[in-house]
Protein backbone atom coordinates (compact mmCIF):
# COMPACT_ATOMS: atom_id res chain seq x y z
CA UNK A 1 0.00 0.00 0.00
CA UNK A 2 0.95 3.67 -0.54
CA UNK A 3 1.49 5.16 2.75
CA UNK A 4 3.47 8.26 4.13
CA UNK A 5 6.05 6.97 5.95
CA UNK A 6 8.94 8.54 8.52
CA UNK A 7 11.33 6.05 8.45
CA UNK A 8 13.47 7.53 11.22
CA UNK A 9 14.67 10.36 13.50
CA UNK A 10 14.12 12.89 11.58
CA UNK A 11 12.60 16.00 9.31
CA UNK A 12 10.08 14.75 6.49
CA UNK A 13 7.96 11.93 5.22
CA UNK A 14 8.08 9.60 2.19
CA UNK A 15 5.32 8.28 -0.12
CA UNK A 16 6.52 5.19 -0.44
CA UNK A 17 5.32 1.78 -0.22
CA UNK A 18 4.52 -0.18 3.11
CA UNK A 19 2.94 -3.46 4.06
CA UNK A 20 -0.40 -3.50 4.74
CA UNK A 21 -1.64 -3.70 8.31
CA UNK A 22 -2.83 -6.66 9.20
CA UNK A 23 -6.36 -7.02 11.63
CA UNK A 24 -6.05 -8.51 14.86
CA UNK A 25 -9.12 -10.80 16.58
CA UNK A 26 -10.47 -7.37 17.68
CA UNK A 27 -9.60 -5.52 15.06
CA UNK A 28 -11.26 -3.88 11.91
CA UNK A 29 -9.20 -2.77 8.51
CA UNK A 30 -10.15 0.38 7.25
CA UNK A 31 -9.40 1.56 3.35
CA UNK A 32 -8.93 5.13 4.19
CA UNK A 33 -10.78 7.63 1.89
CA UNK A 34 -9.75 10.90 3.28
CA UNK A 35 -7.09 12.07 5.94
CA UNK A 36 -7.03 15.48 8.08
CA UNK A 37 -4.16 17.02 8.35
CA UNK A 38 -3.33 17.92 11.77
CA UNK A 39 -0.68 20.44 14.14
CA UNK A 40 0.52 16.69 15.33
CA UNK A 41 1.38 15.88 12.01
CA UNK A 42 2.75 18.86 11.32
CA UNK A 43 5.16 18.44 14.40
CA UNK A 44 6.14 15.01 13.41
CA UNK A 45 6.81 16.20 9.64
CA UNK A 46 9.07 18.88 10.97
CA UNK A 47 10.29 16.19 13.88
CA UNK A 48 10.64 19.18 16.57
CA UNK A 49 11.02 18.61 19.87
CA UNK A 50 7.17 17.65 20.66
CA UNK A 51 7.41 15.56 18.02
CA UNK A 52 10.82 14.20 19.43
CA UNK A 53 8.80 13.90 22.86
CA UNK A 54 6.09 12.31 21.17
CA UNK A 55 7.00 9.23 18.38
CA UNK A 56 9.31 6.36 17.94
CA UNK A 57 10.22 6.61 14.45
CA UNK A 58 9.94 4.80 11.78
CA UNK A 59 6.28 4.83 11.92
CA UNK A 60 3.38 6.15 9.66
CA UNK A 61 1.41 9.03 11.15
CA UNK A 62 -2.29 10.43 10.60
CA UNK A 63 -5.10 10.32 13.09
CA UNK A 64 -8.00 11.82 11.31
CA UNK A 65 -9.67 9.75 8.53
CA UNK A 66 -12.81 8.57 6.82
CA UNK A 67 -13.13 5.29 4.97
CA UNK A 68 -14.55 1.84 4.73
CA UNK A 69 -14.49 -1.02 6.69
CA UNK A 70 -12.61 -4.09 4.31
CA UNK A 71 -12.00 -7.00 7.02
CA UNK A 72 -13.30 -7.36 10.43
CA UNK A 73 -10.85 -9.56 13.12
CA UNK A 74 -12.79 -12.89 14.70
CA UNK A 75 -13.55 -11.27 17.88
CA UNK A 76 -16.06 -8.20 16.18
CA UNK A 77 -19.33 -8.31 16.98
CA UNK A 78 -20.69 -5.18 16.10
CA UNK A 79 -18.75 -3.37 13.25
CA UNK A 80 -19.78 -4.81 9.75
CA UNK A 81 -17.83 -4.84 6.24
CA UNK A 82 -18.89 -1.93 3.89
CA UNK A 83 -19.41 0.09 6.96
CA UNK A 84 -18.41 4.02 6.65
CA UNK A 85 -16.64 4.62 9.79
CA UNK A 86 -14.21 7.46 11.03
CA UNK A 87 -12.12 6.29 13.82
CA UNK A 88 -11.89 7.72 17.35
CA UNK A 89 -7.73 8.36 17.66
CA UNK A 90 -6.73 7.49 22.04
CA UNK A 91 -6.82 3.62 21.97
CA UNK A 92 -7.35 3.20 25.88
CA UNK A 93 -6.52 0.12 28.04
CA UNK A 94 -9.98 -0.65 29.66
CA UNK A 95 -8.06 -1.51 32.91
CA UNK A 96 -7.14 1.28 34.41
CA UNK A 97 -9.48 3.45 37.25
CA UNK A 98 -10.85 5.96 34.96
CA UNK A 99 -11.17 3.56 32.16
CA UNK A 100 -13.30 1.10 34.58
CA UNK A 101 -15.04 4.18 35.50
CA UNK A 102 -16.52 5.02 32.02
CA UNK A 103 -13.93 8.05 31.87
CA UNK A 104 -11.86 6.55 29.31
CA UNK A 105 -10.51 9.81 27.85
CA UNK A 106 -8.70 10.05 30.67
CA UNK A 107 -6.93 6.46 30.67
CA UNK A 108 -3.69 6.94 31.96
CA UNK A 109 -2.42 4.26 29.29
CA UNK A 110 -3.39 5.76 26.32
CA UNK A 111 -2.30 5.21 23.11
CA UNK A 112 -2.31 7.71 19.95
CA UNK A 113 -2.95 6.19 16.44
CA UNK A 114 -0.69 8.17 14.33
CA UNK A 115 1.65 8.99 17.02
CA UNK A 116 2.49 5.87 19.25
CA UNK A 117 0.96 3.21 16.26
CA UNK A 118 0.77 3.25 12.94
CA UNK A 119 -2.29 5.69 11.55
CA UNK A 120 -4.06 6.74 8.54
CA UNK A 121 -1.81 8.30 6.38
CA UNK A 122 -1.61 5.21 4.22
CA UNK A 123 -4.32 3.49 2.02
CA UNK A 124 -5.52 1.14 5.11
CA UNK A 125 -5.63 1.46 9.20
CA UNK A 126 -6.27 -0.92 11.33
CA UNK A 127 -7.77 0.01 14.90
CA UNK A 128 -9.73 -1.59 17.72
CA UNK A 129 -13.89 -2.48 16.65
CA UNK A 130 -14.64 0.32 19.89
CA UNK A 131 -12.56 2.84 18.14
CA UNK A 132 -14.52 2.87 14.77
CA UNK A 133 -17.21 5.12 14.68
CA UNK A 134 -19.78 4.35 11.60
CA UNK A 135 -21.54 6.85 10.35
CA UNK A 136 -25.24 6.28 9.54
CA UNK A 137 -26.10 10.06 8.08
CA UNK A 138 -25.74 9.93 4.50
CA UNK A 139 -25.15 13.31 4.67
CA UNK A 140 -21.23 12.97 6.00
CA UNK A 141 -19.11 13.13 3.42
CA UNK A 142 -15.86 12.01 2.92
CA UNK A 143 -14.59 15.03 3.65
CA UNK A 144 -16.46 15.92 6.97
CA UNK A 145 -15.87 12.21 8.34
CA UNK A 146 -12.28 12.93 7.85
CA UNK A 147 -12.22 15.83 10.63
CA UNK A 148 -14.96 14.42 13.04
CA UNK A 149 -11.50 14.20 15.12
CA UNK A 150 -11.23 17.91 15.06
CA UNK A 151 -15.00 18.48 15.23
CA UNK A 152 -15.01 16.42 18.22
CA UNK A 153 -12.41 18.50 19.79
CA UNK A 154 -14.36 21.67 19.34
CA UNK A 155 -17.24 20.17 20.62
CA UNK A 156 -15.74 19.03 23.83
CA UNK A 157 -14.33 22.37 24.33
CA UNK A 158 -17.35 24.16 23.63
CA UNK A 159 -19.48 22.11 25.49
CA UNK A 160 -17.96 22.36 28.90
CA UNK A 161 -19.85 24.63 30.27
CA UNK A 162 -23.58 25.89 29.49
CA UNK A 163 -23.65 28.51 27.04
CA UNK A 164 -27.20 29.13 26.30
CA UNK A 165 -27.78 33.33 26.85
CA UNK A 166 -24.27 33.25 27.49
CA UNK A 167 -21.37 35.61 25.83
CA UNK A 168 -18.21 33.39 24.25
CA UNK A 169 -15.03 34.44 23.53
CA UNK A 170 -12.62 32.10 21.36
CA UNK A 171 -8.70 32.49 20.56
CA UNK A 172 -7.67 31.04 17.84
CA UNK A 173 -9.51 31.10 14.66
CA UNK A 174 -7.79 27.18 13.19
CA UNK A 175 -10.24 25.03 12.13
CA UNK A 176 -11.32 24.12 15.60
CA UNK A 177 -11.62 27.73 16.28
CA UNK A 178 -14.03 27.83 13.63
CA UNK A 179 -15.55 25.05 14.21
CA UNK A 180 -16.36 26.26 17.96
CA UNK A 181 -18.32 29.10 16.38
CA UNK A 182 -20.82 26.66 15.15
CA UNK A 183 -20.98 24.83 17.94
CA UNK A 184 -21.54 27.82 20.25
CA UNK A 185 -24.19 29.08 18.26
CA UNK A 186 -26.23 25.81 18.19
CA UNK A 187 -25.85 25.55 21.76
CA UNK A 188 -27.33 29.14 22.51
CA UNK A 189 -24.57 31.54 23.29
CA UNK A 190 -25.59 34.82 22.56
CA UNK A 191 -22.44 37.11 21.33
CA UNK A 192 -19.28 34.71 19.90
CA UNK A 193 -15.87 36.72 19.45
CA UNK A 194 -13.09 34.92 17.81
CA UNK A 195 -9.49 36.41 17.55
CA UNK A 196 -6.61 35.79 15.32
CA UNK A 197 -3.84 37.45 13.13
CA UNK A 198 -4.92 35.56 9.80
CA UNK A 199 -7.16 38.36 7.87
CA UNK A 200 -8.13 35.29 5.90
CA UNK A 201 -9.24 32.81 8.81
CA UNK A 202 -10.77 36.13 10.52
CA UNK A 203 -13.09 36.17 6.98
CA UNK A 204 -14.25 32.12 7.63
CA UNK A 205 -14.49 33.49 10.76
CA UNK A 206 -17.27 36.28 9.67
CA UNK A 207 -18.60 33.25 7.27
CA UNK A 208 -19.38 31.49 10.25
CA UNK A 209 -21.29 33.47 11.96
CA UNK A 210 -18.76 35.20 14.92
CA UNK A 211 -20.38 38.86 15.99
CA UNK A 212 -16.66 40.00 15.93
CA UNK A 213 -13.70 38.88 14.78
CA UNK A 214 -10.63 40.19 15.99
CA UNK A 215 -7.34 41.06 14.42
CA UNK A 216 -5.30 41.10 18.09
CA UNK A 217 -2.40 42.78 16.14
CA UNK A 218 -4.18 45.81 15.56
CA UNK A 219 -7.26 46.06 17.91
CA UNK A 220 -7.50 45.38 21.87
CA UNK A 221 -10.36 42.56 23.33
CA UNK A 222 -11.72 44.76 25.52
CA UNK A 223 -12.16 47.71 22.34
CA UNK A 224 -14.21 45.25 20.64
CA UNK A 225 -16.32 44.16 23.92
CA UNK A 226 -17.84 48.28 23.99
CA UNK A 227 -18.34 47.74 20.16
CA UNK A 228 -20.37 44.12 21.03
CA UNK A 229 -22.74 46.72 24.10
CA UNK A 230 -20.79 44.49 26.35
CA UNK A 231 -20.81 45.62 29.97
CA UNK A 232 -19.07 42.79 32.09
CA UNK A 233 -16.84 41.00 30.37
CA UNK A 234 -17.24 37.31 28.60
CA UNK A 235 -18.80 34.61 30.46
CA UNK A 236 -17.10 31.32 28.68
CA UNK A 237 -13.81 31.49 27.08
CA UNK A 238 -12.44 28.79 24.76
CA UNK A 239 -8.71 28.93 24.36
CA UNK A 240 -7.75 27.10 20.77
CA UNK A 241 -4.48 28.77 20.25
CA UNK A 242 -2.05 28.03 22.54
CA UNK A 243 -0.77 31.24 22.72
CA UNK A 244 0.51 32.70 26.18
CA UNK A 245 -0.88 36.13 24.91
CA UNK A 246 -4.26 34.92 24.07
CA UNK A 247 -4.38 33.66 27.36
CA UNK A 248 -3.50 36.26 29.21
CA UNK A 249 -6.10 38.28 27.44
CA UNK A 250 -8.58 35.93 28.08
CA UNK A 251 -8.10 36.14 31.53
CA UNK A 252 -8.34 39.65 31.98
CA UNK A 253 -11.48 40.14 29.79
CA UNK A 254 -13.57 37.16 31.97
CA UNK A 255 -16.12 38.32 34.12
CA UNK A 256 -16.25 37.47 37.79
CA UNK A 257 -16.90 33.84 37.79
CA UNK A 258 -16.42 33.26 34.12
CA UNK A 259 -15.21 29.71 32.66
CA UNK A 260 -12.43 29.21 30.49
CA UNK A 261 -11.82 25.90 28.55
CA UNK A 262 -8.44 25.03 27.68
CA UNK A 263 -7.85 22.72 24.13
CA UNK A 264 -4.34 24.97 23.19
CA UNK A 265 -1.31 23.37 23.72
CA UNK A 266 1.32 25.73 24.98
CA UNK A 267 4.72 25.78 23.63
CA UNK A 268 6.49 27.74 26.87
CA UNK A 269 5.46 28.28 30.02
CA UNK A 270 2.52 30.84 30.32
CA UNK A 271 2.40 33.34 33.24
CA UNK A 272 -1.07 33.86 34.22
CA UNK A 273 -2.91 36.88 36.18
CA UNK A 274 -3.32 34.67 39.00
CA UNK A 275 -5.08 37.27 41.65
CA UNK A 276 -7.39 37.91 39.34
CA UNK A 277 -8.34 34.41 38.89
CA UNK A 278 -8.70 33.92 42.37
CA UNK A 279 -10.59 37.36 42.86
CA UNK A 280 -12.76 36.71 40.38
CA UNK A 281 -13.32 33.12 40.36
CA UNK A 282 -12.96 31.89 37.06
CA UNK A 283 -12.51 28.62 36.67
CA UNK A 284 -10.05 27.07 33.71
CA UNK A 285 -10.53 23.12 32.91
CA UNK A 286 -8.39 21.29 30.60
CA UNK A 287 -9.79 19.88 27.62
CA UNK A 288 -7.95 16.78 25.68
CA UNK A 289 -9.54 14.50 22.95
CA UNK A 290 -13.08 14.28 23.18
CA UNK A 291 -15.34 12.36 25.63
CA UNK A 292 -15.42 9.09 24.88
CA UNK A 293 -18.03 8.29 23.72
CA UNK A 294 -20.53 10.70 24.18
CA UNK A 295 -18.77 13.70 22.45
CA UNK A 296 -19.48 11.36 19.39
CA UNK A 297 -23.19 11.35 20.04
CA UNK A 298 -23.23 14.59 20.65
CA UNK A 299 -21.94 15.58 17.38
CA UNK A 300 -23.37 13.38 14.86
CA UNK A 301 -27.12 14.23 16.80
CA UNK A 302 -26.04 18.21 16.07
CA UNK A 303 -24.78 17.32 12.46
CA UNK A 304 -28.48 15.32 11.98
CA UNK A 305 -30.72 17.94 13.61
CA UNK A 306 -29.02 21.28 11.77
CA UNK A 307 -28.40 21.13 8.30
CA UNK A 308 -26.82 25.30 8.21
CA UNK A 309 -24.66 23.51 10.90
CA UNK A 310 -23.02 21.07 8.46
CA UNK A 311 -22.91 23.44 6.03
CA UNK A 312 -20.74 25.57 8.55
CA UNK A 313 -18.40 22.73 9.26
CA UNK A 314 -18.45 21.23 5.56
CA UNK A 315 -17.05 24.90 4.77
CA UNK A 316 -14.39 24.51 7.41
CA UNK A 317 -12.68 22.00 4.31
CA UNK A 318 -10.98 24.78 2.43
CA UNK A 319 -8.71 22.74 0.45
CA UNK A 320 -9.05 19.04 -1.06
CA UNK A 321 -5.22 17.58 -2.29
CA UNK A 322 -4.48 14.35 -3.61
CA UNK A 323 -2.24 12.18 -1.15
CA UNK A 324 0.32 12.07 -3.78
CA UNK A 325 0.98 15.50 -3.52
CA UNK A 326 0.90 15.77 0.54
CA UNK A 327 3.82 18.19 0.61
CA UNK A 328 1.51 20.89 -0.84
CA UNK A 329 -1.09 20.44 1.60
CA UNK A 330 1.57 20.36 4.53
CA UNK A 331 2.75 23.79 3.61
CA UNK A 332 -0.38 25.32 3.31
CA UNK A 333 -1.56 23.97 6.39
CA UNK A 334 1.59 25.56 7.98
CA UNK A 335 1.17 28.30 6.58
CA UNK A 336 -1.91 28.76 8.73
CA UNK A 337 -3.70 31.29 5.90
CA UNK A 338 -6.37 28.64 5.45
CA UNK A 339 -9.18 26.33 6.81
CA UNK A 340 -8.85 22.54 6.76
CA UNK A 341 -6.50 20.76 4.66
CA UNK A 342 -8.25 17.50 3.28
CA UNK A 343 -5.90 14.69 1.57
CA UNK A 344 -7.36 12.45 -0.83
CA UNK A 345 -6.23 8.70 -0.77
CA UNK A 346 -8.91 7.60 -3.17
CA UNK A 347 -7.09 7.55 -6.49
CA UNK A 348 -3.79 7.11 -6.29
Amino acid sequence: MKALYKSGPHAGFEFTDRPEPECGPHDVKIRVHTTGICGTDLHIEAYDAAAQAMIQAPMVPGHEFYGEVVEVGDMVEHVEVGQRVSGEGHVVCGMCRNCRAGRRQMCINTVSVGVQRDGAFAEYVVIPESNAWQHKDEAITPEVGAIFDPLGNAVHTALSFPLVGEDVLITGAGPIGLMAIGIARHAGARRIAITDVSPERLELARTMGADAAIDVSATRIKDAQAELRMDEGFDVGLEMSGRASALQEMVANMNHGGKIALLGLPSEEIAIDWQSVVTHMITIKGIYGREMFETWYAMSAMLQSNPALLKQIESVVTDVIPAHDWQRGFDAARAGATGKIVLDWRNL
